[in-house]
């Protein structure tokens, strides 16, 4: 079975640096594209960052510059580079992708990790 599954949350001071990463395991064929969302407490959960198969990138306003997404497609793994933590950058981080499983259905289906929580604290 599939399923994503992060690492490396915490707490920080604001200023501070974290690096999230996610892995995918189980059987799979093909990985398209991968992602980090976030939800803080009250709000919806909105997109961080992405990265398509072949790297191309795309960020939310409010983090670009600061945080920086890439992937091994060897590993099946994306990553999160959180620099510059400010207060506003608490909330559960979830890693997302498009997953193609061996031997299943011969398309993409799209997955969700269990969430990391991120604090920063002022």
């Amino acid at each position: 079975q599939v399923q994503l599954v992060e690492s490396g949350g915490g707490l920080v001071q604001a200023g501070g640096s974290l690096r999230l990463s996610c892995a995918a395991s189980g059987s799979i064929f093909s990985i398209n594209a991968m992602g980090w969302y976030r939800q803080a407490p009250g709000k919806q959960r909105e997109l961080v960052a992405t990265i398509t198969r072949d790297g191309t990138t795309d960020y939310a306003d409010s983090v670009n510059g600061r945080f920086t997404i890439s992937r091994d497609n060897a590993k099946n793994t994306v990553l999160l580079q959180m620099n510059s933590l400010k207060p506003e950058d608490t909330a559960v981080y979830y890693c997302n992708a498009d997953i193609w499983p061996r031997g299943g259905s011969n398309f993409y289906s799209n997955y969700w990790g269990q969430g990391t929580q991120v604090t920063v604290s002022s």
